[in-house]
């Protein structure tokens, strides 16, 4: 299982979220791409940064600042928000991103993702962000009737190289993942599953590497590192199985 730590851009600075809400924001460090040296060098495999700007607006937003990130590590760096279009995803890839997470239009335009699936095959991954199982779109703000599990079981069919199942609730929390939830995502989507949302301890690792069944590729650890009460090492060993 890869941990991806995680970079969320918002004015330029590295911030977390509480929940989705963009009320409640922390800023952790004003120089991202420091943070992304230091990831890697703590043995970072991959590197997930997240355009909240973007994710808000609907279009990338911090661009720029993301080709700045990928210039400057040498692992490959997952970007999602605010990528709706075919346009909005290869401008992300021209940026330097190996994948790009697309969300909104995966649930209100299914045919429009698979279109950019397939015109990026193994570069494209569905980011489904839930609450209470049901889908939430435009950057977490407004809600939708499907199931994240439904969606998943459509996701191979688009040509999504992974889905990142994100449970909103525990997002920035570091109560725990929601466990049974992403087992019930991996157990449908039919692709690789990222787990996102909760972490809290290293413990929260290893409960998810540890299901039975379709296991769970990786994992996005956030705030539980800016604080310190994740070491990026000790997780990695953890996802290991070391």
């Amino acid at each position: 299982m890869v941990v991806y730590p995680a970079i969320d851009l918002r004015g330029g600075r590295c911030v977390r979220l509480m929940e989705g809400d963009f009320a409640r924001e922390t800023v952790y460090d004003d120089d991202p791409v420091a943070v992304a040296r230091r990831w890697e060098a703590a043995g970072a495999g991959w590197i997930h940064v997240v355009d909240l700007d973007g994710a808000r607006a609907g279009r990338p937003v911090q661009a720029a600042l993301v080709a700045d990130v990928c210039r400057a590590v040498r692992v490959p760096v997952q970007v999602g928000g605010g990528l709706r279009d075919a346009a909005a995803v290869e401008t992300m890839l021209a940026a330097g991103a190996a994948r790009v997470v697309v969300g909104t239009v995966a649930v209100r335009q299914p045919a429009r993702c698979r279109d950019i699936c397939r015109a990026h095959p193994g570069q494209v991954a569905v980011g489904l962000d839930a609450r209470d199982g049901r889908v939430r779109v435009a950057g977490w703000t407004e809600g939708d009737a499907q199931e994240a599990v439904t969606l998943a079981a459509r996701a191979a069919d688009m040509g999504a190289a992974a889905v990142i199942y994100t449970d909103i609730a525990r997002d920035g929390t570091a109560r725990g993942p929601d466990v049974e939830g992403t087992a019930a995502v991996a157990r449908a989507a039919g692709v690789p599953v990222i787990a996102s949302g909760g972490v809290g301890t290293v413990e929260h690792v290893r409960a998810l590497a540890a299901l039975d069944g379709p296991g769970i590729a990786g994992v996005i650890v956030g705030r539980a590192l800016y604080t310190g009460a994740v070491r990026l090492e000790d997780a990695i060993a953890v996802a290991r199985g070391d």
